[in-house]
């Protein structure tokens, strides 16, 4: 049985594997500092919100999302992170935490849920073209 909710403090260590191997995908290498913060502020459920995936009581899937300000209409959510195991890739993991995340954003009475992922990301791409529409932005970075 597929189940989403917030992550509570028994899931740190299970949050930190899945979020390793997200980062790892990325190939990016942060700090312990990193996924210190990122937990402190998950637990305080205010600006960042986290939710885990569970498939028979085991955490496999997780996201990561917040709500800001939107200069031509009302509030937006973006999914910043979404991850889930690879040996349940293909069982509605991503699926439902997408879910999770629209129906939040819809409770507080956001315009859009978006994301963005890496254009060589195949396999989430199959989903993302399913489930939402690819506007067609590319996206820039200043490094600070």
């Amino acid at each position: 049985m597929l189940t989403i909710e917030k992550l509570t403090a028994a899931d740190r260590e299970a949050w930190t594997e899945l979020f390793r191997a997200y980062l790892d995908f990325y190939r990016r290498d942060e700090p312990q500092a990193t996924f210190d913060r990122a937990w402190a502020r998950f637990q305080e459920d205010t600006e960042i919100h986290a939710l885990g995936a569970r498939l028979d009581g085991r955490l496999v899937g997780i996201t990561h999302f917040l709500v800001h300000a939107n200069t031509s209409g009302p509030d937006v959510c973006y999914l910043q992170d979404l991850f889930t195991a690879a040996d349940v890739r293909g069982r509605g993991v991503a699926r439902a935490l997408i879910e999770a995340v629209t129906d939040f954003a819809r409770e507080r009475q956001c315009q859009r849920v978006y994301w963005m992922t890496h254009e060589t990301n195949a396999t989430a791409r199959l989903l993302y073209d399913k489930v939402a529409d690819n506007r067609g932005f590319i996206r820039y970075q200043i490094d600070l």
